[in-house]
């Protein structure tokens, strides 16, 4: 029974993917993205910057991420799959060929980074590696979280803990109108942990070395010292 049922889940995931995958068919430009991201840079280009929904926290590092996840998230907000008053508004107004530009100028944004190493440079806690092993976290994301098997998982190394804590979070949550993400499998994998072994998680992945980066835009420059 449990076989089937994880089977199930599965079918489920890859259909949702590949629907997701399916509605995101344009070739993106970079140099197109570069001129749509008045939306973005308010949030996503000033350093350390926080939101207050649906709790306090730093809003996500794009820049090096992998174009066709963000153009799945993307198009997550605009279907409902995940759900984010503020999300959801700017991505119901983009276009396929928005959300392929987009994604692919955050993808392509320079950023001097050193090859990461193929394993983690600090190891976690006996408590965290048990808890990272209970789902196989690095199965879908990576032995060092920055290399996902396919470009439509995200890169986790580096983000915020505290952004990586609040997306955990939602995959628990169910019912909400305002809160939440709909994707079966790492609801599933969501579902084994308290909230704070998923801090303990979001810590020691926000922890490592890894390509997500912020680009300040020019008029941003003073917050970049602000944050600091």
């Amino acid at each position: 029974m449990r076989k089937l049922l994880a089977s199930l889940v599965a079918l489920t995931a890859f259909a949702g993917f590949t629907s997701q995958v399916a509605a995101q068919t344009a070739t993106g430009s970079a140099a197109g993205g570069e001129k749509k991201a008045a939306m973005c840079i308010g949030c996503h280009s000033i350093p350390g910057y926080q939101a207050s929904f649906p709790e306090v926290h730093k809003v996500p590092m794009i820049a090096g991420q992998n174009a066709k996840y963000i153009a799945s998230a993307l198009n997550a907000y605009k279907t409902g799959d995940r759900k984010h008053p503020t999300m959801k508004a700017i991505a119901a107004s983009l276009t396929d060929q928005d959300i392929a530009d987009l994604a692919t100028f955050y993808e392509t944004l320079p950023h001097d980074k050193k090859t990461l190493p193929a394993e983690p440079a600090h190891k976690p806690s006996a408590e965290v590696a048990e808890l990272l092993k209970k789902v196989n976290c690095v199965s879908c994301h990576g032995s060092n979280f920055s290399k996902p098997i396919d470009a439509a998982y995200p890169k986790l190394a580096g983000q915020h803990p505290d952004y990586l804590f609040v997306a955990l979070k939602a995959y628990q949550t169910q019912n909400n109108p305002q809160v939440g993400r709909s994707n079966p499998v790492m609801s599933g994998m969501a579902a084994n942990f308290t909230h704070e072994q998923l801090k303990q998680l979001a810590t020691y992945i926000g922890s490592l070395e890894g390509d997500l980066h912020v680009v300040p835009q020019p008029r941003f420059k003073m917050n970049e010292t602000h944050a600091q």
